[in-house]
């Protein structure tokens, strides 16, 4: 059996790759191995459960439900909720453990187990790799030590996990959203009811878009990876600013009033300088990763703000954000981390900060957004290479180093090796678009002499 946990939980096919029998076993081995740990020391286990709207979801979380309470916790079912949401109950409820089911912005037929420990915060990796060798034993056929009686799990629904989790937002935003006219896209998906509810206590005018889910549409054209719909609901309804989430809304990118993208990075540009002027910018610094746009690093330099790098992936921006205290970070994808607020990304509550920048300020998101000119960006894919001696083939350090050369300071080239396949990514940005795509070019054929 290969690893389980990914970089953002167990992910699959459902029914196929992500079974109802993978989900009870995972969270039976989670309980168990928490207690292990002694989470639940002196006291009876209490989870938080919640899943976004996809068919799938509804089984799956009565697997994990009859998984969790067959260990003996207690389980608080939120029901359709964010991924953020589910993070923040299971600290604000001061649960044990908290799960949520989604697959974010995958296609419908996939679905995934994310596992929060106490304080709505990622498990750690030690833990996770626990709760899959847990699993594996007691696949093969190893009894669980099973609770009978009154020490079976108790199962009830938690109805206010919504209203619960709106006020926080509502109750963290700077300014209200008067006088804003914004289009919400949904993607069909977890905060279909959470976000237009959340935007319209803080005072906006809301045109709604992509919020009836029905099981099988999220992410089906619509929400952050499908803008269209958003860019032409904004200009045909003459809105100031679109937002958008994905499936579980842990993601937010935006639409100024032209219709143009805001992507994570311009969004964390227009964030970082709302935060520093009311000093919630700590050390004067945000986090996000080697695939930000290097108009973003040139911006906040430009602006006295010190950009720290981490690689790719939100697991690892939070990492470095909690390693050393920092409040902001992110991807140019759209995950926003707000640590004073969240432990997680979260797109609603990014959303709601980016509207109240805008309405704070008066001015318009593109003008916001232009803080930060985002540099051409060319990304080729080379397959079928020897991805592992990208950082010792010396014919490819000095077709790097010539590279660098050409583009100076205004270009930046990116090897990185997949993670799930046999190929490399190179990325080039500089200041003009052919530039960028010749020296991508050269660069991909270097790869492929010298990898392949």
């Amino acid at each position: 059996m290969g690893r389980l946990f990914g970089t953002d939980g167990v992910r699959g096919v459902a029914n196929a790759d992500l079974t109802a029998e993978l989900a009870l076993g995972l969270s039976v081995a989670a309980a168990h191995v928490l207690a292990e740990a002694g989470t639940f020391a002196g006291h009876r286990a209490t989870a938080v459960v919640g899943r976004d709207p996809r068919a799938s979801g509804e089984f799956l979380e009565a697997a994990v439900v009859a998984g969790l309470a067959s260990a003996g916790v207690d389980v608080l079912r939120v029901g359709v909720l964010p991924t953020p949401a589910v993070a923040h109950l299971t600290g604000a409820l001061g649960a044990d453990l908290g799960v949520m089911l989604s697959a974010s912005h995958n296609a419908m037929p996939d679905n995934g187990i994310k596992f929060f420990a106490r304080g709505g915060h990622k498990l750690a990796d030690e833990l996770e790799d626990r709760i899959e060798s847990v699993y594996a034993e007691h696949r093969t056929g190893a009894p669980w030590d099973r609770p009978t009686g009154a020490g079976v799990g108790r199962v009830r629904d938690y109805d206010q996990g919504l209203d619960q989790y709106v006020a926080h937002l509502v109750g963290v935003l700077p300014n209200r959203l008067d006088g804003l006219k914004i289009v919400l896209d949904e993607a069909h998906g977890a905060a279909s009811r959470v976000s237009p509810e959340a935007f319209a206590r803080a005072g906006a005018e809301l045109v709604t878009i992509g919020a009836v889910p029905d099981g099988l549409n999220i992410n089906d054209g619509c929400g952050s990876t499908h803008l269209d719909l958003l860019k032409a609901a904004v200009v045909e309804h003459g809105a100031d600013l679109g937002i958008a989430h994905d499936g579980d809304a842990d993601r937010c990118l935006a639409v100024d009033h032209t219709g143009a993208e805001v992507d994570g990075d311009q969004i964390l540009a227009v964030l970082a300088l709302a935060m520093r002027e009311r000093d919630a910018l700590r050390s004067d610094t945000v986090v996000a990763t080697v695939m930000s746009n290097l108009g973003f690093k040139l911006a906040m330099e430009r602006e006295g703000i010190r950009f720290a790098q981490t690689g790719v992936g939100d697991r690892y921006v939070l990492e470095e954000m909690k390693e050393h205290g920092y409040a902001l970070g992110g991807e140019q994808s759209g995950h926003v981390i707000i640590l004073d607020h969240a432990t997680t990304g979260d797109g609603t509550l990014t959303g709601l900060m980016l509207a109240a920048r805008v309405a704070q300020t008066g001015r318009t998101l593109r003008d916001l957004a232009s803080v930060m000119e985002r540099l051409p960006q060319v990304l080729i894919n080379v397959p079928d290479v020897d991805k592992s001696r990208v950082t010792t083939s010396a014919e490819l350090a000095t077709a790097v180093a010539e590279a660098e050369r050409e583009l100076g300071s205004t270009g930046r080239v990116l090897l990185r090796p997949s993670g799930t396949e046999p190929l490399v990514r190179v990325m080039v940005e500089a200041a003009d678009i052919e530039q960028a795509r010749s020296v991508a070019g050269r660069l991909a054929d270097s790869v492929k002499s010298s990898l392949g």
